[in-house]
């Protein structure tokens, strides 16, 4: 389900920040800017002329190997996630990031010095609502080959629960978790990117780490290290004196927590779902997550959150009053009690109607359908919605006394829930195509609380009534 909740929020002033791309070893500037309702969360390469902008949303995603990379014409985002971490951490919504190189730059590995620029700027609230995915019914999704496993599960709020297993004796399993979203930039944001020593080998070989140092990634060392290995890395890291402390990790750094990779990954995790393109309400488990399963499942989820907006329940002001009440749609319809399935008309266009019915355990059909167990028909939820399609066809004509509406053919009816009596039916129908000569394709949806029940296509035409005369 898809709910507003608090205001939506950009970023009190820009922000200016620069460092090394940790792959490409180039500096990058970069700029945080406060950005409207509405707009999300963007990058723009500001070294092309014109510009490129590219949404941070899960379809960009081109690669995963080591970080998240997007791409839109050719046109790359490189290393995306610790950013894009510590603006949900920050709870922020909209924000257009300016940058002069295609790699975000690797600062400490972790998302704090971001976090800690954002709390500087100051967050402000502006004036619409923010558009949550609330996680009904458990969320999973699977790599077979790796094992790797995330769940989503209905809550109140949103947490995160991480667990890593890389089946070593240096760095085994771990687990991280973060209760609430306002602890991100305390709890998670310092934990630095990790890598194994094997790995950091290979990517130096390849030429995939030039602005690495050991400030800015925690190297485990799982296997020993030799001579030449060492004079190497004392090399790549312009360092006089490389040695391995007794937890297992290269020197010069000090963990910040015991657990500081599981706490990385969760990070990660974080970022990456940032690219469903708004904040997620449930609890998120993830074993063995990584920047593939992750943005696969925020492509997932993203899908999801598309299919639902097209059956969004409408948003009623029910201080006003309908624009046609039952009486009134008897003036129009030639339908009657108990036919009559439709009793307020809360929104009409030339393009589409909201429609409203009160199931009441007075409706004739319950006394067979069924006794002891009353639901209402799911022909009867389709004979109710194109009653009220009926009103937008008949709104086109002038006398619309005179004139009755036929179906003509029903397409793609699927029913979700079951109606019970005390419900309150609320009907959404749009048009498909333009009205033409009386016949009106229309597409239909009903909702009870918020929820879809029914659903299909409806084609219907207009006839004039025969004179009785």
């Amino acid at each position: 389900m898809i709910k507003q909740t608090t205001p939506q929020k950009t970023l009190a002033k820009s922000i200016r920040l620069e460092g090394v791309g940790l792959h490409s070893g180039k500096k990058i500037d970069l700029e945080l800017k406060p950005a409207e309702e509405n707009s999300g969360i963007k990058f723009v390469r500001t070294d092309y002329n014109p510009p490129v902008e590219i949404p941070a949303l899960a379809n960009f995603v081109l690669r995963t190997e080591r970080s998240t990379t997007l791409i839109k014409e050719e046109v790359e985002i490189q290393t995306t996630e610790h950013l894009l971490a510590a603006l949900i951490g920050s709870s922020i919504n909209n924000c257009t990031i300016e940058i002069n190189g295609s790699e975000l730059p690797i600062l400490d590995g972790s998302s704090k010095p971001y976090c800690d620029a954002i709390a500087i700027a100051g967050v402000i609230e502006q004036d619409e609502p923010q558009e949550v995915f609330v996680v009904q019914e458990v969320l999973q999704h699977k790599d077979p080959d790796t094992g790797s496993e995330i769940l989503i599960v209905p809550s109140d709020h949103t947490s995160y629960s991480v667990m890593i297993d890389f089946e070593t004796t240096v760095l085994g399993t771990q687990n991280a978790v973060l209760e609430r979203i306002d602890d991100f930039a305390k709890e998670i944001a310092p934990a630095r990117t990790f890598s194994f020593l094997h790995e950091l080998e290979q990517l130096l070989d390849h030429g995939l780490i030039k602005g690495g140092d050991l400030n800015n990634a925690i190297v485990y060392v799982n296997q020993p290290l030799a001579n030449a290995n060492m004079e190497r890395l004392k090399k790549a890291f312009g360092k006089d004196q490389i040695t391995v402390k007794p937890n297992g990790i290269l020197d010069n750094l000090k963990l910040n927590h015991t657990n500081e990779a599981a706490r990385h990954k969760l990070l990660d995790l974080v970022g990456d779902l940032a690219l469903v393109g708004m904040p997620i309400q449930g609890k998120i488990i993830a074993t063995k997550p990584g920047h593939k399963i992750n943005t696969n499942f925020a492509k997932e989820i993203a899908l999801l959150i598309k299919q639902q907006k097209k059956c969004h329940a409408p948003v009623i002001d029910w201080s006003k009053p309908p624009v046609m009440d039952v009486n009134q749609i008897m003036d129009m319809l030639p339908h009657r009690p108990p036919f009559l399935l439709v009793d307020k008309i809360l929104e009409l266009s030339d393009q589409h109607v909201i429609g409203l019915k009160n199931v009441t355990m007075n409706e004739s059909f319950f006394q067979g359908h069924f006794p002891g167990a009353p639901v209402m028909p799911g022909v009867l939820q389709i004979e109710s919605m194109a009653q009220a399609g009926g009103v937008l066809v008949l709104s086109t004509v002038p006398d619309p006394e005179n004139y009755l509406t036929f179906f003509m053919k029903i397409d793609n009816v699927k029913f979700k829930r079951p109606v019970y009596p005390g419900d309150t039916l609320i009907f959404k129908l749009e048009l498909l195509t333009p009205i033409r000569r009386g016949i009106c394709n229309m597409r239909g949806l009903a909702f009870v609380n918020d929820q879809l029940v029914s659903e299909g296509d409806l084609m219907a035409q207009i006839s004039r009534r025969k004179s009785t005369n």
